[in-house]
């Protein structure tokens, strides 16, 4: 018996891709398709110039600047690394490092653990909860520069809120910010107090997200209010605590408001910061260059000192 043979014309033919139609209909689909993924770019791209034009093109301008000696109104002479030089030259340099390291670690010290107590206390009170939220956040609110004036009064050595209410009980007067022993730690108390509130609420916020749960089963195995603070709270707000003592040291390599208002950078240049010494370069000596130079370096450390923390500190948020 012979086997039928099929023809190649009776067998169907399967096209194997669809075929993409063409002509004027199907170019102007594709071109919508396209314009609109544009959109979004078209009403990013004023952001994007502004922030360029105000964020990156100063450090572009700064780190030029740096290698150069102006006076902002004469052309540019590009003097490589001199300006740098000046800078280690400079022997108030290294004691503005080092101010500026004892003020950041004071106000570790103080001003971190201060607002962390506040936020745990005020999220078990039951009553009066809004108005402690308000009174906490009020100095936050207050000016800069206004509440620095203000503290200057309190401090003043012989007509100061703090020597008056202290001489009612036989203390002082004494001598917060004309004495290179008191100075700094006077300068810490006012900033903690003008900055403490927006961590506070910070703190509040990540402490509402801790599951109640949790300490409830730590109540029924009968822990106390210290062993439920450690063992529940404070591993649930690690990876906020951590955030939040980066941004602490940086903004605290950056101090200027206080030691500029307050006291000048005195007595003896003890209150003498990085910042206030880059002010005194570019708006006392005129010098732009060693200004930006500094800037630049400050930039970089914070940099590095950045990148080296979340490097040591990854493997912590995420436990």
């Amino acid at each position: 018996m012979s086997t039928p043979t099929i023809s190649r014309e009776s067998v169907p033919v399967v096209a194997s891709a669809a075929v993409r139609p063409s002509g004027p209909g199907s170019r102007i689909a594709r071109w919508r398709g396209g314009a609109r993924h544009l959109v979004p770019v078209l009403f990013l791209l004023p952001t994007v110039l502004v922030f360029g034009l105000f964020s990156w093109w100063p450090i572009i301008r700064s780190l030029l600047l740096s290698f150069q000696q102006t006076n902002l109104v004469e052309p540019a002479t590009w003097v490589g690394f001199d300006n740098y030089q000046t800078l280690l030259d400079d022997p108030l340099l290294g004691k503005a490092v080092v101010n500026t390291l004892v003020f950041t670690g004071l106000a570790l010290l103080i001003g971190f653990p201060l607002p962390l107590f506040l936020a745990v206390l005020m999220s078990e009170l039951r009553r009066g909860a809004g108005l402690m939220r308000v009174l906490v956040y009020l100095p936050v609110a207050v000016p800069p520069v206004v509440a620095v004036l203000m503290w200057k009064w309190f401090y003043d050595p012989d007509s100061g809120l703090f020597n008056e209410m202290l001489g009612k009980v036989g203390l002082g007067p004494y001598p917060w910010l004309q004495s290179a022993d008191t100075a700094m730690a006077s300068l810490v108390v006012e900033a903690t107090w003008a900055g403490a509130g927006g961590a506070v609420l910070i703190y509040l916020a990540a402490l509402a997200s801790v599951p109640t749960e949790l300490y409830e089963a730590a109540e029924l195995d009968g822990a106390s209010v210290r062993r439920r603070l450690w063992h529940v709270t404070l591993p649930h707000m690690r990876p906020v605590l951590l955030i939040m003592m980066l941004l602490q040291v940086i903004n605290t390599f950056q101090v200027f408001t206080e030691p500029f208002v307050l006291t000048d950078g005195g007595p003896e240049d003890s209150t003498v910061t990085v910042l206030l010494l880059i002010y005194r370069y570019a708006f006392v000596s005129g010098d732009y260059g060693a200004a930006a130079a500094l800037s630049v370096s400050l930039a970089a450390v914070l940099a590095v000192l950045s990148a080296i923390y979340l490097r040591l500190t990854r493997a912590w948020g995420t436990k």
